[in-house]
């Protein structure tokens, strides 16, 4: 930690007078790539610019973000995610990672003398302290994509990129998932947060949003005029040793979700015996769908977020569900709550067809929950129009 924190000093003041390092002979400059952790913010990787020579070792990465910055959780809330550029000792760094039990891969470019002091120069000029920070997109703007347009801006366009075998003709979400297990809250979580906008196929360009995939397309990049490849040298500085940890099964959302809805089946089961409707039950369920939804809408249309638009998880999660709460405490509820419950399960079969058709993908955990209530809200359809018939009859 003392290392780390002097070579942090020692970088600041370097590059408070816009200095560069020296260029030496057999100075080196790679990209390094980090393979996915155990954490979700792990879960994708992480890229950086090594530069090496006989007086400094540094990684530049694009990845940091200011906790202490009085405005981060708004700003994070609001989608306007400010990340900043930072320089940090490799030993300190790669050691940090391999610490984590992660994977760790070099790619040392293929760049002559003054290709190499061009990207030094600029990546020296994103380091000075109004240049740091930088407006963080997940898809478009991240750690990893600014290995290829610095690259790229340096060498002057000159970089011809092949597919490699790697590349599939997959949506944004599914190579999402494909870095996550599908049942776990992480994976849950996505899928619910983000909106039919990621379901559609992503380019080979735009599978560069992941580490990993820099790295595949980079091993076969070569320049477009003299065919010689980007990448001269490949080299596994930690190779990761078993598998993560998935967690437990009975705290996974498919083992929690099938015992509520169990539960919400059980209730509905003991109220059609009894002729009764718990009211309670419907109270939570209205409550906490509709707050989902107004949650889901504010992410749609109150923030910056481009990847929580056109949310169908909306289809299940409505927000009209808060008003309709005015009714649930109701015994006999006015006759547009009946009609509402009927849109509810015709909205939870739309559900079902965008799922089928692939307009957007759900968390395959919600199967359970909202099967029960789909049952739940055709019980309350036969057992309001119960209510009314009966109250007719004595009226």
């Amino acid at each position: 930690m003392k290392r780390f924190l002097l070579t942090s000093l020692l970088l600041s003041f370097f590059f408070s007078y816009s200095q560069v390092p020296q260029i030496t002979e057999n100075t080196t400059i790679s990209i390094i790539t980090i393979d996915p952790g155990n954490l979700l913010n792990d879960s994708f990787g992480h890229n950086g610019f090594r530069v090496k020579n006989d007086y400094l070792d540094i990684v530049y990465d694009y990845g940091r973000y200011n906790f202490e910055d009085p405005n981060f959780y708004t700003n994070f809330a609001k989608g306007k995610l400010v990340y900043l550029m930072g320089a940090s000792n490799s030993l300190d760094i790669l050691g940090y990672y391999k610490s984590q039990n992660r994977t760790i891969k070099e790619q040392v470019l293929n760049l002559n003398q003054a290709q190499k002091e061009s990207l030094i120069n600029y990546l020296a000029n994103n380091y000075k302290l109004e240049n740091r920070p930088y407006l963080y997109d997940f898809f478009f703007d991240n750690c990893a994509t600014k290995m290829r347009d610095v690259l790229e801006a340096v060498l002057n366009g000159t970089i011809e990129y092949k597919t490699p075998n790697v590349y599939k003709n997959e949506t944004f979400r599914t190579l999402i998932q494909n870095n996550l297990y599908w049942n776990s809250w992480g994976s849950f979580g996505i899928d619910i947060a983000l909106g039919s906008v990621i379901d559609r196929n992503a380019t080979p360009r735009e599978y560069m949003f992941l580490p990993e995939n820099i790295f595949q397309f980079f091993e076969e990049a070569s320049y477009n005029w003299t065919k010689k490849p980007l990448v001269i040298e490949t080299n596994i500085i930690n190779t990761q040793n078993g598998e993560f940890s998935k967690g437990s099964f009975f705290t996974s959302p498919i083992f929690i979700l099938s015992l509520l809805g169990l539960l919400v089946l059980f209730i509905t089961f003991n109220d059609k015996k009894r002729n009764s409707r718990s009211k309670c039950l419907d109270v939570i369920l209205f409550s906490v769908t509709g707050l989902i939804g107004v949650f889901l809408l504010l992410l749609w249309f109150a923030t910056d977020h481009t990847a929580t638009a056109h949310n169908y998880n909306l289809l299940w999660a409505c927000p009209i569900s808060i008003i309709a709460l005015t009714q649930v405490f109701k015994s006999v509820p006015k006759r547009w709550f009946v009609g509402y419950l009927k849109l509810l399960i015709i909205m939870l079969c739309l559900m079902v067809l965008h799922w089928f058709i692939g307009v957007q993908g759900f968390a395959p955990a919600l199967t359970p929950i909202l099967s029960a209530f789909a049952i739940r809200y055709m019980y309350l359809i036969w057992y309001f129009n119960n209510e009314n018939h009966a109250s007719t009859q004595q009226d």
